[in-house]
């Protein structure tokens, strides 16, 4: 196992304990968050705490109210399926079973998008995530629990995985969500509400955390959040965090997978995303997989066994069911390159800009901005 692995301090906050600590914020009893009578959870998708620092001076709100406490780590993969599961269910990856991107149905040819592909390969949303949701155990005892997110993902395979049992309230601006969020905290005391902000992270993997565009966005949230904080009614606890961070790789920094490539030999199936690669071996052929992407790549990038990564934990614990899904071997990024299937027809992936996925503190480590009552 690669001796360079980082390791969570002991005392890092995760992002599974988000949603625990707003319900016990609820009830008084949390250690994170003040006693507060509505609690709601902003997550603005792809906006790591580095992102955020190193844009300061378009995000002034933010960052004069985020002080060195106010961070928590995300999960590995460091990507929207597997983070937001972890947010919704307050367990690991290696619990839930949405282990990435893209992952290998175990006996199959297939290896569904987790975010969008549920409905195409018949993943079924009551069991393919393995857990019951927060909101749906919320919800049975008796709390208000809404979902305030674009009207498009309302009846989505993800979203019956992650958030059933809460009410969906779509609304198109950002705008409009967070003055919905405000509606439904004051109009339900005792409501725990989610707020989705996914407008950061289009622009980032178009192009790139560190384009203008990215920047002017990120302006102009921080500009309604300044006044919606203004505005929250007392007893209101609001906390802004993200899924994961971003890093921006260029086009030549990308490594193309290509027929006849050593690195494909004897690899059955490439799943994953382009900084964390789950690979899928021929039957024996695992450890000389791992072997050969250990020696070209070692110096840009962590590759681990199955076994290596589920001894170091990083997935969290694995369960027995879980276990098959992941790769035989692993390849995570270390420094700004992207891997791509290039034998695909399809290169529309390759002109992504802004990536995420692996274990960098650029991707890993998110923000925990506290509004409101929780300020």
């Amino acid at each position: 196992m690669p001796s360079s692995l980082p390791i969570d301090p002991p005392s890092a906050r995760s992002l599974t304990g988000v949603l625990p600590q707003l319900i016990g914020s609820l009830s008084g009893t949390g250690d994170w968050f003040a006693p507060v009578t509505s609690a709601i959870v902003i997550v603005a998708d792809g906006l790591g705490r580095g992102n955020l620092a190193m844009r300061a001076a378009y995000a002034r709100f933010l960052t004069e109210r985020m002080t060195k406490r106010d961070a928590a780590r995300t999960v590995f993969p460091a990507t929207t399926s597997a983070a937001l599961t972890s947010l919704f269910t307050g367990a690991m990856p290696g619990q839930h079973g949405i282990l990435g991107y893209r992952v290998r149905i175990p006996g199959t040819d297939l290896a569904p998008n987790q975010l969008t592909g549920w409905e195409s390969d018949g993943l079924d949303p009551l069991t393919w995530q393995r857990l019951t949701p927060i909101f749906e155990r919320e919800a049975a005892a008796g709390r208000p629990c809404f979902v305030v997110s674009r009207p498009q993902y309302a009846d989505t395979g993800f979203t019956r995985a992650t958030v059933r049992g809460a009410r969906f309230v779509g609304a198109k601006s950002v705008e409009e969500r967070l003055a919905l969020a405000e509606a439904l905290a004051a109009q339900h005391p005792g409501a725990l509400i989610y707020v989705y902000i996914p407008e950061l992270d289009v622009i980032g993997h178009a192009e790139g955390w560190e384009s203008e565009r990215w920047s002017a966005e990120l302006e102009s949230i921080d500009a309604m959040l300044r006044r919606w904080d203004r505005q929250l009614g007392p007893g209101i606890g609001a906390v802004l965090t993200a899924d994961h961070g971003m890093v921006d790789v260029a086009a030549h920094r990308h490594v193309l997978l290509e027929a006849g490539d050593a690195l494909v030999d004897g690899v059955e199936m490439i799943a994953g995303e382009p900084r964390m690669l789950h690979l899928y071996a021929e039957p024996g052929a695992a450890d000389a997989v791992a072997a050969r992407w250990r020696d070209s790549e070692s110096e840009r990038s962590w590759v681990l066994s199955r076994d290596e990564a589920v001894a170091a934990g990083v997935f969290g614990p694995v369960d027995t069911d879980v276990a098959p899904r992941i790769g035989d071997v692993l390849v995570a990024a270390r420094t700004a390159v992207a891997y791509y299937d290039d034998r695909l027809s399809d290169k529309k992936a390759q002109r992504m800009v802004g990536q995420h996925g692996s274990l960098t503190d650029q991707e890993r480590i998110v923000p925990l901005v506290r509004l409101g009552a929780f300020a």
